[in-house]
């Protein structure tokens, strides 16, 4: 006869099964690298800069796509057109001191083939950011502010690399 112990050890892992096997069921996984369906990839952008960098890490994670410094070796073309930061101030104290500020970063860019066509036309894509603001906190807040610039930076990317993902070559 089984202790109320295990009977509860499995009922839980009974539980869990069952969870797992829904999770399963229903198409459920994990985001992650997605392949990319050309084998070769030229970017517009200096690999010195940091959205270069940041741009071909996430292309190399991708296990399908290698990036190519000349373009004409290129199955596509990876131009991005804008860059974008803004910093604007959303509110005020009552004294007219800065209390909020809103910060967006545009990107623009499009995908080319080898024949020059648009595999994806210009796009932009954009994320936002708000912080509230302190003048006794002025050092803090600039750090604050570079955070949140490369936080949206790494989301604009990542929003990219899905739009790159969904992109099929004419064959």
């Amino acid at each position: 006869m089984p202790t109320p112990f295990t009977r509860r050890r499995a009922l839980t892992l009974l539980a869990a099964a069952g969870a797992t096997a829904a999770l399963a069921g229903c198409g459920f996984r994990l985001r992650g690298p997605q392949p990319l369906d050309f084998a070769t990839i030229h970017v517009g952008v200096s690999e010195f800069s940091e959205l270069g960098a940041l741009l071909r890490r996430q292309i190399a994670t991708s296990g399908t796509t290698t990036v190519v410094e000349d373009a004409a070796k290129a199955d596509v073309r990876l131009q991005v057109l804008a860059n974008e930061r803004e910093r604007e101030i959303l509110s005020l104290t009552g004294a007219g001191k800065v209390r909020e500020y809103q910060l967006t970063q545009r990107m623009r860019f499009q995908l080319l083939d080898k024949n020059g066509s648009a595999l994806i036309p210009p796009t932009a894509i954009l994320a936002r950011r708000e912080y509230t603001f302190d003048d006794a906190l002025i050092l803090g807040k600039e750090q604050e502010e570079n955070l949140l610039f490369r936080d949206m930076q790494s989301d604009l990317v990542q929003q990219l690399m899905r739009r790159l993902a969904v992109v099929r070559r004419p064959q």
